[in-house]
């Protein structure tokens, strides 16, 4: 056993070698000190052992206890009853009587050995791993604390953790071990700085009185319990919190609607009435007819009132024509402001025009004239910028203008979306619009630089110009010329979409001519071939043999009339007969129609429909079903006609 103890106590001081050499020394000598009764090795030189008592701030006493050193030698203030001179660890305060020396944050926590009244506790060796512990349990209050010794009593046990905080209860197992019950949770941290100690009882060296102490945190139930009624505390008062503040924000509750009676409707009537209480009354009104108010005894009533909410409409429809006008003087005083000030910024710039004559520019100083070239310059940028917004105005008139036209005439984008046969004629109607419109933009561009040249012309170093009544009267006639281009060519252009207008009628009036014919032709065609089967006589023969060659020329003539007239017709000759062949039931208009807008969505149904009436030898048109159930079915039959022909 006292080797056991021996070989405790240089595992200690092995682990205290890191330490600084002053705090190590005295860690030493002061296991010494503690233990000074059980050494039996005889100190030859006294003075070299006071000597080096000494310098470590220990008062020198000898092995029967007397003072090696008068007290004059000693360190001065020195109290024998303080133990040794060391640094604590801040967390343990009120352990040590002497306070810590000021510690960086980045050095490491170097434990210290810690004794007490009972026992001492020594630190593990710093080079071997911090002890571990397990996850902290929410509000941990309680600590398990193991390895103690086993003649550790409790009052040895409340000793040593008292320091840590205020202790509520201990309960000590006869295992060596114990919990123990803090009033804080913080303290739990302070008691947790203690695990990885040895503890030893007195100055025994019996393996009963030593023990190296685990601490760790513990699962208690009352902590547990403590820590659920604060959670929810903390909850009801941030629901409360929240109420309040969403009671502060929530809007104020509408006023509660009356319940349905004679006097009450009579009274909602007065207010329908009114135009000031038209919105609260209408609101009312909703909320009646919503619960369900309405029967065949109040239904007469209901009635005037939804008819006074009826006469309303005519009054909003007065004020929003009264706001748009009110709207459009607005922009017309807008635009005639703008104007007035265009003008008055033109009659500026004619002054400085006027100014920088030579026979007036002469007379100004140099800093004078720096002054008014600065000043013209400003003026006819200010002059520009207005003169943009004026014609930015205009052009959105213009656009307005167009817009309301389009909006007049729907038809003519449904007539420009079904007709095929007329796109080289609308293409090039298209191109001439456009150019039109390209030459109105030219003249306006044009119109932009001869002002844009009046005011370079109006320079002083133009010589040759002549006077300003001559050029305004020059950029007046120019501008007359543009204007009246202007005029004719909007006059082209309304003649072009007359033209257009007329194309697309002949167009119709065309293709309904073509329907007919085709169907006439076709009918002749049959009657010639039963009468044909019919008759074989010398009439029928002599009569019936040249209908059928006539018969044939046209019915070969139709098909030419009938033909392919683009790739693009070709190609959806192609995609049908494949469909249709694949269906050979047949399939109706819409079927075919949803399939081919997968592959091109410009198609519409209606030229399928007119393509295939033109190939009466490809295509044809059957009645399926039974009445509700009836339906127009289109199959394939080319194979057909080609066998037959």
């Amino acid at each position: 056993m006292g080797q056991q103890e021996g070989s405790d106590e240089r595992s200690v001081e092995d682990g205290e070698k890191s330490r600084p050499a002053m705090a190590s020394t005295a860690d030493g000598v002061g296991s010494l000190g503690a233990e000074q009764n059980h050494l039996s090795v005889p100190v030859a030189d006294h003075g070299a052992w006071a000597t080096a008592m000494n310098n470590l701030g220990i008062v020198p006493m000898g092995i029967s206890g007397q003072q090696l050193v008068s007290d004059s030698l000693c360190i001065q203030g020195f109290d024998p009853g303080l133990g040794l001179i060391a640094p604590i660890n801040p967390m343990m305060a009120g352990i040590s009587l002497v306070p810590p020396p000021p510690v960086p944050p980045d050095m490491p926590v170097i434990k210290e050995i810690i004794h007490c009244k009972s026992c001492t506790l020594f630190p593990q060796n710093p080079n071997l791993p911090p002890p571990s512990t397990r996850e902290r349990p929410p509000g941990c209050k309680t600590v398990f604390v193991g390895g103690l010794p086993e003649n550790a009593s409790e009052e040895i046990i409340r000793e040593v953790f008292d320091q840590c905080g205020e202790i509520i209860a201990i309960r000590k197992s006869k295992k060596n071990f114990c919990h123990i019950r803090f009033s804080e949770e913080f303290m739990v941290d302070k008691a947790l700085y203690l695990s990885g100690y040895r503890m030893r009882i007195g100055s025994s060296t019996d393996k009963k009185d030593s023990g190296r102490i685990h601490v760790d945190f513990a699962q208690a139930r009352d902590d547990l319990y403590e820590w659920e009624c604060k959670q929810r505390l903390l909850a009801r008062e941030e629901r409360h919190r929240r109420k309040i503040h969403e009671d502060r924000l929530r809007p104020p509750s509408p006023p509660p609607i009356m319940h349905y009676s004679e006097h009450e409707a009579a009274m909602l009537a007065e207010r329908l009435k009114d135009d000031h209480k038209f919105s609260d009354a209408t609101a009312v009104l909703f909320t009646w007819i919503d619960r369900g108010e309405v029967n065949r005894r109040s239904a007469n009533h209901f009635y005037s009132m939804i008819q006074s909410a009826n006469s309303h409409v005519r009054r909003l429809m007065s004020e929003k024509a009264q706001h748009e006008e009110e709207m459009e003087l607005a922009k017309e005083t807008f635009k005639n402001a703008l104007l007035a000030i265009l003008t008055q910024f033109e009659q500026i710039t004619a002054v400085f025009t006027a100014a920088t004559r030579q026979k007036a520019w002469d007379h100004f100083s140099k800093a004078q004239r720096k002054n008014i070239d600065i000043w013209r310059k400003q003026c006819e940028e200010l002059r520009n910028a207005h003169s943009e917004e004026i014609m930015g105005i205009r052009r959105e008139e213009e656009m307005e203008m167009s817009d309301d036209d389009s909006d007049e005439s729907p038809c003519k984008k449904m007539c420009m979306e079904e007709n095929g046969v007329c796109d080289q004629t609308q293409a090039s109607l298209k191109e001439e619009n456009d150019s039109l419109r390209w030459q109105l933009d030219a003249y306006r561009n044009e119109v932009e630089l001869l002002r844009k040249e009046q005011s370079k012309a109006s320079r002083p170093d133009d010589e040759h110009a002549h006077g300003p009544e001559a050029q305004i009267q020059l950029l007046q006639q120019s501008m007359h010329n543009m204007q009246q281009q202007l005029l004719t060519l909007q006059e082209q252009l309304m003649s072009k979409e007359a033209e257009l207008e007329q194309a697309r009628e002949e167009q119709r009036y065309l293709e309904g001519e073509v329907l007919a014919l085709r169907d006439k032709l076709l009918n002749n065609n049959l009657e010639a071939v039963e009468g044909s089967n019919g008759e074989v006589h010398e009439k029928g023969i002599n009569g019936c043999v040249p209908s059928l060659y006539q018969a044939r020329e046209r019915r070969s003539e139709v098909i030419m009339r009938g033909a392919v007239t683009s790739e693009k017709e070709a190609l959806l000759l192609g995609i049908i007969s494949t469909f249709l062949h694949v269906h050979p039931f047949g399939a109706n208009i819409e079927y075919l129609w949803s399939y081919i807008q997968r592959l091109d969505s410009k198609v519409s149904a209606g030229e399928l429909e007119r393509l295939m009436v033109r190939l009466p030898s490809m295509f044809r048109q059957e009645l399926s079903g039974v009445g509700a159930t009836l339906e127009k079915r289109w199959k394939f039959c080319g194979f057909d006609s080609l066998g037959s022909a």
